[in-house]
């Protein structure tokens, strides 16, 4: 398998999968040294509980020692260097595990602003996390939240392309959106899908929004890396793992023909231009096994391939329309328009 990296969330849960190889590859530095991270410690913490407070609850000033006494000196050299560096305060960057570590960042400084503007219209976004059922959440929804996409500050954030490239919406994607209805219209019915499709019990990227990390000692909804009943047979497989500082394109250019059988590409694909689409996908088409899988998301709806890659290329592939509208309705995140999955055409 290959996979963008992001936060190693999905790598390390492949895992119970148990597949003979993931390369997990990303050209953001920053998330290369939270996946080398995750899997230092994944191997080197004592026990279940001290992951789970290091990556879990993420906010506990033990976790500082933890790194010091069991993953620092196992890390290689620009990973170490990179938790280590001091902060304008003077503080070492694994610190952030001691304060709150999902509050920080872009994303975790995105929610609060957006907590804070809540707040400033009468209404406590956390309070959604208090539902008893699937109505109450609706019930809820309706009277708190739905009408903050309504006022006029958000209709005008969201009409800038900083705020939606913020969000992970980029220019591309932004024009196609905006041209087919207003863009608090398409935000409003992305947060209604997360808030009212899906049981906020069992949807811990609702928790990430609503409080800002995951339900006090576990006591709420866990990606499959952070829950108990995984931790050993993940621990036992994760020297499958090998994380490449590398694009995905030149890390398929590296590899011999039929090599992979599955391939996660996130939504970056939203990002390229036409020459970069066609680029992949000849590799992507080169490496892969028959019956190879390709997953992604885009912001839109529609796949992002037909009419930008030649057509030979897209005729070796079958698109699996009924299982993506079934896999995008089951998306917890809810944040995009479309999940998509193309499966290469030959018996494997």
């Amino acid at each position: 398998m290959l996979t963008i990296g992001s936060g190693g969330c999905n790598a390390l849960s492949y895992l119970i999968a148990d597949p003979a190889e993931i390369i997990i590859v990303d050209i953001n530095a920053s998330q290369i040294a939270l996946n080398r991270l995750k899997i230092a410690a994944m191997k080197f913490l004592p026990d279940y509980k001290s992951f789970f407070d290091f990556f879990g609850s993420a906010d506990k000033s033990s976790n500082v020692k933890l790194f010091d006494d069991h993953i620092c000196a196992n890390l290689d050299e620009n990973t170490r260097a990179y938790w280590v560096r001091l902060d304008a305060r003077g503080r070492r960057r694994i610190e952030q595990f001691s304060r709150g570590f999902y509050r920080q960042g872009l994303v975790g400084q995105l929610i609060a602003m957006c907590h804070i503007y809540s707040r400033v219209h009468g209404t406590n976004l956390s309070v959604m996390l208090n539902a008893k059922d699937l109505d109450e959440q609706r019930d809820i929804y309706a009277r708190e939240v739905k009408p903050l996409f309504h006022t006029r500050t958000i209709r005008g954030l969201v009409r800038l392309r900083p705020t939606l490239f913020g969000l992970g919406i980029p220019p591309v994607q932004y024009e196609t959106l905006k041209a087919n209805r207003s863009m608090h219209l398409v935000l409003e019915e992305r947060a209604e899908r997360m808030v009212c499709d899906f049981d906020l019990k069992e949807n811990y990227f609702a928790w990430q929004f609503f409080d800002r990390g995951y339900a006090p000692d576990g006591g709420g909804p866990l990606p499959i890396y952070l829950q108990r009943e995984h931790f050993a047979a993940i621990r036992s497989r994760i020297d499958r793992l090998q994380v490449r500082h590398i694009s995905f394109v030149d890390q398929l250019r590296s590899l011999p023909e039929q090599y992979l059988d599955r391939y996660v590409l996130l939504d970056f694909q939203d990002w390229l231009s036409d020459q970069s689409l066609t680029e992949l996908w000849t590799e992507l088409t080169r490496t892969a096994r028959p019956g190879s899988r390709v997953i992604f998301r885009t912001a839109g709806r529609a796949s992002v391939l037909p009419g930008r890659i030649p057509a030979h290329l897209l005729e070796r592939w079958d698109y699996e329309k009924d299982a993506s509208l079934e896999l995008l309705a089951r998306d917890r995140s809810a944040i995009y328009g479309g999940f998509h999955l193309y499966v290469l055409k030959g018996t494997p």
